[in-house]
């Protein structure tokens, strides 16, 4: 389906939450969804290396950079491992770097934009925490959705009827 969040929206407006337009879609696959698996943490991917290198058939892995746009917290060598570990998709409240490398992958990846620069790998960082950005907040466990139309959550898993 080519625009899933305006199906889900006209669907299930009572169950879902829609995030503020501020993020653009970088990767291969432009419509993904998942379970959430959370990250807050600021100018330090070292959580995301971890991540991305297990299994994430099913999940999403939504990334709370603070909304910083002076360092990029996934580049490709992260996003392919991502893909193949069968990540649905990453969002992040800040940037990336290598966006045609990324526009390449089957992976979901939408963030505020690009940035150049590496992060610094402190080992800093919470995983599953509550995050909250964009007028929503993303609990672990619960579910993501995104397309060119935005991004949303939901309590439970949704799934389209004709």
């Amino acid at each position: 389906m080519e625009d899933l969040l305006p199906e889900l929206c006209d669907q299930f407006p009572e169950l879902v939450q829609v995030v503020e337009p501020m993020f653009g879609n970088f990767g291969g696959r432009e419509t993904f969804g998942g379970e959430i698996v959370t990250i807050k943490a600021f100018e330090d991917n070292s959580l995301v290396r971890e991540q991305v290198a297990l299994p994430g058939e099913g999940k999403v892995l939504v990334v709370d950079g603070g909304g910083s746009l002076r360092r990029a917290m996934l580049g490709d060598m992260l996003a392919e491992k991502a893909e193949k570990n069968g990540w649905e998709g990453i969002i992040i409240y800040g940037c990336i770097r290598d966006v045609n490398a990324i526009s390449g992958l089957d992976l979901g990846v939408q963030a505020l934009g690009s940035h150049p620069m590496k992060t610094d790998k402190r080992g800093l960082g919470d995983l599953n925490v509550e995050v909250t950005f964009g007028g929503v907040t993303f609990k672990p466990g619960q579910y993501v959705y995104a397309d060119n139309n935005g991004v949303l959550i939901s309590p439970v898993k949704l799934e389209l009827t004709e």
